[in-house]
């Protein structure tokens, strides 16, 4: 064979390996694994219902190309306060937690917290959204990319002895998850005590705490309705209160994946997630609830006329988070103005 063939056909066997090289380079950087870190266990609700349907549909879209690893219970170590930086961070890739456990870092979310704010999950999940990418999204959340922003169903009150009134409130020690409920607890005259949501069921059973705060759907996972025998419900349209969530992924991590598998993230972000993440939680209240009925707890219903009287008593909450606001540059009652209008618009569709 002939020097120049021999040298043509070397060429051709480099071209064709470095084509090799950069097709295998290309499939394997597209296949990423990320960590999804968070506070509940495995068993829990949000876990079950939300958080995992969502990864397996994400997993799915993306042809197997994306794989969620899941990890509940602080499982990646930590505290829950502290899941918001390991995202930040990229200790870990995603994080699902409150963003009220780091008080103060995220005050334009605690205007969803403010008592009686919320009508349903659904509605409010989704007027979080809107305010969220408003408002938020470059400011507060600017060092994650945040994937869906959502609330609970109602959240109501658990206890040892009845609540009935507001006076039934004086001198409680009462769990509550962020520093908004912790005043609103305060103000109807029980002793707010504030701790992650992981720690009520070894509270309530030692008796640092005489009842707590949460909706009806992660109270099976706490054995709450074995540890305490009375629950108190609001009449109305409105709530006594929600928690809000944040599910955030590390910027850099979202920001180093292919335009294709970015598609698959977006897809299955935004509100549309936040109504199904906020719709589901609040689903799973029901079935919660018929557990505490069916072992003959006694559930309190405060009437709607009688709510009202909770409502006047929790209006300083307002006063004071407006005038908290202000010192830190901003419109609170802007924002309240905001939300109602946003809420009552989502809540009629």
């Amino acid at each position: 064979m002939k020097p120049f063939h021999v040298k043509k056909l070397a060429l051709a066997a480099a071209v064709a390996a470095t084509g090799l090289i950069a097709a295998t380079a290309s499939s394997f950087a597209q296949e990423v694994t990320l960590r999804l870190h968070q506070f509940l266990p495995a068993q829990a609700n949000v876990p079950k219902l939300v958080l995992d349907p969502w990864a397996d549909k994400i997993e799915k879209e993306s042809g197997g190309r994306i794989k969620i690893e899941r990890y509940p219970a602080m499982q990646l170590g930590g505290t829950p306060p502290q899941l918001y930086d390991q995202a930040r961070d990229g200790i870990v890739d995603i994080v699902w937690t409150l963003p009220g456990s780091n008080p103060g870092r995220f005050p334009s979310t605690e205007v969803f917290e403010l008592p009686f704010m919320m009508t349903s999950a659904e509605a409010t999940s989704r007027a979080y959204w809107d305010l969220f990418e408003k408002h938020m999204k470059d400011t507060e959340f600017k060092e994650t990319h945040v994937l869906g922003v959502w609330v609970h169903g109602p959240g109501m009150l658990h206890s040892k002895d009845p609540i009935n009134t507001i006076e039934d409130m004086k001198g409680m020690k009462i769990r509550a998850p962020t520093r908004i409920i912790n005043q609103l607890l305060g103000q109807l005259g029980a002793t707010p005590v504030g701790m992650p949501i992981p720690q009520i069921t070894e509270a309530l059973s030692k008796g640092v705490i005489d009842g707590c705060v949460i909706p009806w759907e992660v109270t099976l996972a706490l054995k709450v309705p074995e540890l305490v025998s009375n629950h108190t419900e609001f009449g109305g349209d409105h709530a006594l209160y929600t928690t809000t969530f944040v599910l955030a992924m590390n910027k850099a991590k979202y920001d180093s994946l292919p335009d294709d598998l970015k598609k698959v993230i977006n897809d299955n972000s935004g509100q549309e997630f936040a109504a199904f993440a906020g719709r589901t939680q609040a689903g799973a209240d029901g079935p919660s609830r018929q557990v505490a009925v069916d072992r003959g707890n006694n559930i309190i219903t405060i009437s709607a006329e009688d709510t009202e009287t909770w409502k006047k008593a929790a209006q300083p909450v307002y006063d004071n988070w407006v005038e908290e606001m202000k010192g830190k540059g901003l419109d609170g009652q802007m924002l309240i103005d905001e939300a109602r209008s946003l809420i009552d618009k989502y809540s009629k569709n």
